[in-house]
Formats: C-alpha cells, sequence, structure tokens
C-alpha cells in the first residue's frame, strides 16, 4: 500500500498539482478542502490552517478506516523519494504545509515558541508523536522539510478520539491563559497544550502601544486601561498615570466615572486617605447618579464602614428624593446600624417604587421581618 504522502506525490506530479497554480481559482489538490481554524487566549491569536483530507480515499470509494495510522500515514520518518534518501515527516494534512501562527509568544507543551508563523510537521508514533514548528511554511508539504530550519520540537501522546472522517483540527479546551490544540483524524486525537505565559504583561503592552493612536484622544480610553490594571493588579503606576490623564489631560473628563476610577487605583494602592478624598469628589459630582451613588454605599457597607455608607446614602437622598433605588440604600444603612424600625420604613417605601416584580417582593419581605425587629438576610 502507498502511503498518503506517496500518493499526494504522484498526483502532483501527473497534473493535479496545477490546482494551485499562483493567481488562478481552481479545486485543491485531490480535492483535499482548504481549511482554517483560530483561538483566542486572551490577547494573543493562534491560527492553523490545513487541508483536510478524508478517510475513504478521494471521491469516497476506498475505505480507509484501520489503514490511516502506521500505514496510510507512516510511523517514525519516511523517504519521500524526493531528496536522495532523505527521510520527511508528515505534513499533518495534505498538499501545501499546515501552517501554525502565533501573534505573541507562547509556550508549546511547556517549551517557549516566538511569535511567528510556521510549517507545522509530525512524526508519528504508536504511543508518543513528536510535532515540529519549522520556519519554512512555505513548502509544498513535507518534501522539503529541513531539520536545519527547526523552530521547535515537542513530544506529545496521542489518544482515541470518536471517529472524525475528515481531519480535522480543534480547539478543545478554552481558558484565558491556555488552550489545547487537537488535530483529529480517523480514531485518533494528537493535543498540544499552548500556554501564554504573561498574558497580562501582552495587554499591557498592547494598552500602552494602542494609546499612542486614536483612543488616546479619549478619556474613557484611559479611564477603561487604569480600570483593568486594577482588576489584574498590575503596573499600578501606570494605572495612576492613565487616571489622571483621563481626568486632567486636554481631552480629560471630570466626572463619577473617571473620578471614581482614580479612586479605585489609590484604593488598590493602599492609598486609602487620598481615595476617599477623590471619591467623595465622584459621589458629589453632578454627574453622579442615584444608581451609582447608591453601588458606591453599597460598596461600603460590605467593608463594614456602616456610619460612611449612611452618610452617602443621605446624599443620594438630598440630591434624588425618592428616585429608586434611594430607600433602598438607607433600608440597608439603617438595618446594618440596628435601627430596625427606620429600616423598615424605607423598605416599605422602596418596595412600592419596585422597578419589577423580584425586587418588590423581595423588599416586602425585607419590611416585614425588620418590622417584627429582625434583620433581613439577602
Amino acid at each position: 500500500m502507498r502511503t498518503l504522502l506517496e500518493i499526494s506525490l504522484a498526483l502532483s506530479l501527473s497534473g493535479s498539482l496545477f490546482a494551485q497554480y499562483p493567481a488562478l481559482t481552481l479545486p485543491p489538490s485531490g480535492n483535499n478542502q482548504k481549511a482554517s481554524v483560530t483561538q483566542f487566549i486572551g490577547p494573543v491569536k493562534v491560527t492553523i490552517d490545513y487541508s483536510s483530507p478524508a478517510v475513504h480515499g478521494p471521491g469516497g470509494a476506498s475505505d480507509r478506516r484501520g489503514q490511516i495510522w502506521g500505514k496510510l500515514v507512516p510511523y517514525g520518518m519516511t523517504d519521500l523519494g524526493v531528496r536522495g534518501g532523505k527521510l520527511s515527516p508528515w505534513r499533518g494534512g495534505a498538499n501545501e504545509n499546515t501552517i501554525f501562527a502565533v501573534s505573541d509568544p507562547v509556550t508549546i507543551e511547556g517549551q517557549p515558541l516566538p511569535a511567528g508563523q510556521y510549517g507545522m510537521h509530525f512524526i508519528p508514533g504508536a504511543d508518543e508523536w513528536t510535532v515540529i514548528f519549522s520556519k519554512n511554511s512555505s513548502s509544498w508539504g513535507s518534501f522539503f522539510y529541513d531539520e536545519s530550519l527547526d523552530a521547535l520540537r515537542v513530544k506529545v501522546k496521542p489518544a482515541k478520539h470518536e471517529y472524525r472522517e475528515w481531519l480535522t483540527y480543534e480547539f478543545t479546551t478554552r481558558r484565558p491563559a491556555e488552550t489545547t490544540a487537537e488535530m483529529q483524524w480517523e480514531d485518533l486525537a494528537v493535543p498540544l497544550n499552548i500556554k501564554v505565559e504573561n498574558v497580562n504583561e501582552i495587554y499591557i503592552t498592547k494598552l500602552r502601544q494602542e494609546l499612542t493612536g486614536s483612543a488616546g484622544f479619549n478619556p474613557q480610553a484611559y479611564d477603561a486601561a487604569a480600570q483593568f490594571c486594577v482588576q489584574a493588579g498590575v503596573h499600578l503606576e501606570d494605572a495612576l498615570g492613565w487616571a489622571e490623564l483621563a481626568i486632567n489631560s486636554p481631552i480629560g473628563q471630570t466626572d463619577f466615572n473617571t473620578l471614581s476610577t482614580k479612586a479605585l487605583v489609590l484604593s488598590k494602592m493602599g492609598r486609602d486617605a487620598e481615595a476617599k478624598t477623590i471619591m467623595q469628589a465622584a459621589v458629589h459630582d453632578p454627574s453622579a447618579t442615584s444608581l451609582q451613588i447608591h453601588l458606591y454605599g453599597r460598596q461600603l457597607l460590605a467593608a463594614k464602614k456602616n456610619e460612611e455608607a449612611l452618610e452617602v446614602f443621605k446624599l443620594n437622598a438630598e440630591r434624588n428624593g425618592d428616585k429608586w433605588p434611594v430607600n433602598v440604600g438607607l433600608a440597608r444603612a439603617y438595618m446594618a446600624l440596628g435601627d430596625y424600625k427606620k429600616a423598615a420604613d424605607y423598605a416599605q417605601k422602596a418596595a412600592a417604587q419596585a422597578p419589577d416584580p423580584v425586587n418588590k417582593k423581595n423588599l416586602e419581605a425585607m419590611a416585614q421581618t425588620l418590622a417584627e425587629g429582625k434583620p433581613f438576610d439577602n
């Protein structure tokens, strides 16, 4: 039996290679359709471009199930007869190179691979495979593979898989900093772990670059970049600088959002007194909505700063009267301070204003529990 590589070579030399003639749109050699799959790992783009052969032979005439691994695709390296006896790996598909591309540095099975585009090749084995990333990504299959151009080799374990008629690459796990790419064909899968070691650093690098472009003329962009640093707990000095630019640069904007972001950064840096002063400016700013003031009060309650929270909820009442959710905040503040009678009154008022049945039912239960002299746990 001829191998898949030998069959492909024979087809190429017998004329089907003209199907790939530059600048012409023609069917792919052997009708092995082109395919592409892309997955982002945070900001990092990973793409695999390949041609997809079928288990059944060209035209679907022959069933090659059980004849793929170790036969049609030989184990080990193979002499393809075009390089004077030099051995070649398998191309991981059909026709041209299977191409693996990453926009930023990653690790493959724990080993580093720089950003770039690579020809992906395989040395199959019954129990272990070697996956090769070659700096040459533009050749026809593996016929011209040159070991000296290897960027990386890793070893992986194949595994049984549900039947796949067409060779497929799929990302089977997707996490914020890693993914698993699998080559799946016939009854076999070959997995590759791909990880971004410093995903937050890549985000920061991109933010720094992007804020020198059109985004750098928008205070909301600086605000969003500062918030990301706080959430990730990285580069807080950058975050403070961006928060300042969102407020005070020539394009800056002083409002609740930008002021509260600066306060958030300062708090994350442990500068609590400064954070409190800025946050007071935020809640007193004319742009602050009743909901924004309410949510800040809830944050204070969560931090057990009950007296401060009550002052914020009172400010909300002075600014916005009975507007939703002013009375909810007052009910929760007085409950936290143990004044259940006042809390019950405000909860009853809030229930009458509730914008939906769920809130109404919850606030009615709260008012009833508080009227009985008990705290409401919700």
